[in-house]
């Protein structure tokens, strides 16, 4: 397959332009229920009419962002090798890249256990966590942290079924998870008044079905067998290992970064009081919605530029950067018009009280910035991710928190339009020299 792609001239390799959408719409749904997840318990805490349980959810789900998706490079990872190794090498090489991705994600979450007594309470109080916010996120977080090795084997078999374009597996599998955990959340909390305990049982429920669900898809008929025979000292030894180890450091230090960025945001909003916590903590799942949705047009990147690259299409590769741009703008804007016609019924139907309501309209206007800023990032992360630029990536992260962190402090007289303008500003950044990036990568890789 590799030597036919090779010998094509570049004029000759038209690229499908349908299975962009193939891939990013079954993605934009995954994402999306995703972040239900988020906005759910949100949802679900705002119905106790206490900002300060609000808030507990709120720095919960900041924590669990910071120590289960800064592990997300193992989903990541898993994608790009697995398009790349399917058009080189074929199902084995897959399903190798699969063992390996498993084993690191078992290390990690063993190792996540043994560090929990100084991880958690440590990450609660670096997160701002106060009094009573502190009390109730500790109850929250004690509960779904237990879930720490599922997350880790999820991240990696999920991302091989993404670079083997199962979207629809994946579709169905979060679809699911989703409702297991909502459905949960509801009945816990509302039904049987455990209050924020509920929503930590309901995600531990939840993150353990997704493992069952997904392991029993994975591990069945040839592709099982082939997968078992993979399991061997050939695939595991360090040699084999460290191609993957190098790719997944990179991802993970980039990714380290992005959630201190994040981590600031819920910090600098938690000085402000419960109320701007609690409204900067609904704006934020607004943006976490969009960002999973545009990253639909990230995971086309991600399988088809890898595929690219495993196949030595230059023309291809390049083609696909623009076709998925062109695609992800029109998104965006589409989703811009849609904030800004009903971001302020919505914010409202998330808020505990009207204080909290009212903190949130005053920043309506930047969801309907953030998808503009974000969207050619998000592509880049997927192109980056596909061809392995992975030491590329995490320099772009770096320079933009450095702009991030730079226009913080230029813009905290400002208050909270200062820290989500500094926000905005961090995305179009990181996009920026993603792209600046983007013809020297190519012309070393091609």
């Amino acid at each position: 397959m590799t030597s036919t792609h090779s010998a094509k001239p570049a004029s000759q390799a038209p690229i499908d332009t349908r299975i962009i959408w193939a891939i990013a719409l079954p993605a934009m749904v995954t994402n999306v229920a995703t972040a239900l997840i988020g906005v759910g318990d949100m949802w679900i805490v705002g119905r106790l009419d206490d900002a300060a349980t609000q808030g507990a959810v709120d720095v919960g789900a900041r924590l669990f962002a910071i120590l289960f998706t800064v592990m997300n490079f193992l989903k990541m990872g898993t994608t790009g090798l697995v398009a790349q190794s399917g058009e080189r090498d074929g199902k084995d090489a897959q399903h190798a890249v699969l063992v390996r991705g498993l084993a690191v994600a078992l290390a990690i979450g063993v190792g996540l256990l043994l560090l929990k007594p100084v991880l958690l309470p440590n990450l609660l109080v670096a997160l701002g966590a106060q009094q009573n916010v502190l009390s109730a996120a500790t109850i929250y977080a004690e509960i779904r942290y237990w879930t720490a090795p599922a997350v880790m084997v999820n991240l990696a078999l999920m991302g091989f079924l993404i670079g083997r374009r199962q979207m629809t597996a994946v579709l169905i599998i979060e679809v699911l998870y989703n409702f297991i955990n909502v459905g949960l959340g509801l009945w816990f909390v509302l039904g049987l008044n455990w209050g924020i305990a509920g929503i930590g049982w309901s995600s531990f429920v939840a993150e353990f079905a997704k493992l069952a669900m997904v392991g029993a898809l994975v591990l069945r008929g040839s592709d099982g067998r082939s997968l078992l025979q993979a399991v061997n000292a050939q695939n595991l030894r360090w040699g084999a290992l460290r191609p993957f180890l190098s790719v997944n450091r990179d991802l993970f230090l980039r990714t380290v970064i992005l959630m201190l960025a994040l981590a600031a945001l819920t910090r600098l909003s938690a000085e402000r009081g419960a109320v701007t916590l609690a409204a900067n903590g609904i704006i934020y799942q607004m943006f976490v919605l969009t960002a999973l949705f545009l990253d639909g047009f990230e995971n086309a990147a991600q399988v088809l530029n890898g595929e690219r690259v495993g196949a030595k299409d230059r023309h291809g590769f390049a083609a696909y950067i623009r076709a998925i741009l062109l695609r992800g703008m029109g998104a965006a804007a589409l989703l811009s018009l849609a904030f800004a016609i009903f971001a302020g019924p919505v914010l409202d139907s998330f808020a505990a009280t009207n204080a909290v309501a009212e903190a949130a309209r005053a920043n309506i206007v930047w969801l309907v910035i953030i998808p503009f800023a974000g969207l050619a990032g998000f592509v880049f992360d997927g192109v980056f991710v596909g061809a392995s630029w992975t030491r590329a990536l995490l320099l772009s992260m770096a320079g933009a928190s450095l702009v991030f962190a730079a226009s913080l402090w230029l813009t905290w007289p400002l208050g909270n339009a200062g820290l989500w303008g500094s926000f905005a500003l961090f995305l179009a950044a990181r996009a920026g020299i993603q792209a600046a990036m983007v013809p020297r990568l190519i012309n070393r890789s091609f």
